[in-house]
């Protein structure tokens, strides 16, 4: 009986146990984890996106152009709703708006291109001072003194059926290039 044994080893008719169950479990496995990183890739993706989107840009009325005076700068104050990956929150901005005697509008950021304070126009000497470093712009946001590195930055703007339309951007500070953030 012991022949018949080694015989039977030896004779190549023996196959390891498991192996076909070994490869079926292989098999389900390799294909559970492609279904899992074709749809996990996406998801993930769909939940990380918002927080790498910049924000989005629109129009915003900021007024009527007959409510502005010519000549004159007007600060105009207005409320936007702003969308940051999951939130939406609003938020008070304010520009400066100047018309001129041909009607055109320029409008500026509120915000001075030396560190970013916010500046005001003076009537009596008829110029931009902003009280941070002594930095003073002209009525077209030219630098007339100060350590302001370049002018006013100057915001998109339009007008549609008689109201202001601004984009409100915001740019670096410091810089003698305009830098939007």
């Amino acid at each position: 009986m012991n022949m018949e044994s080694s015989d039977h080893q030896t004779s190549g008719f023996s196959t390891p146990i498991g192996t076909r169950r070994r490869f079926f479990q292989w098999a389900t496995g390799a294909a559970a984890s492609i279904i899992a990183l074709g749809l996990g890739v996406p998801l993930i993706g769909f939940l990380i996106a918002p927080a790498f989107q910049r924000r989005a840009q629109s129009w915003v009325d900021v007024g009527g152009v007959d409510d502005l005076p010519i000549g004159k700068p007007a600060q105009l104050d207005y409320k936007q709703t702003v969308k940051e990956g999951w939130r939406t929150t609003a938020v008070h901005k304010g520009v400066w708006a100047v018309k001129r005697q041909d009607g055109q509008v320029t409008v500026f950021s509120p915000i001075c291109t030396h560190l970013g304070c916010g500046f005001n126009w003076d009537g009596a000497d008829r110029n931009f001072k902003c009280p941070c470093h002594g930095s003073v712009f002209a009525m077209d946001g030219a630098v007339l003194g100060g350590p302001a590195p370049r002018p006013l930055d100057e915001l998109p703007s339009k007008v549609e059926n008689g109201r202001l339309l601004v984009m409100y951007k915001e740019f670096k500070a410091g810089l003698p290039k305009k830098v939007e953030l």
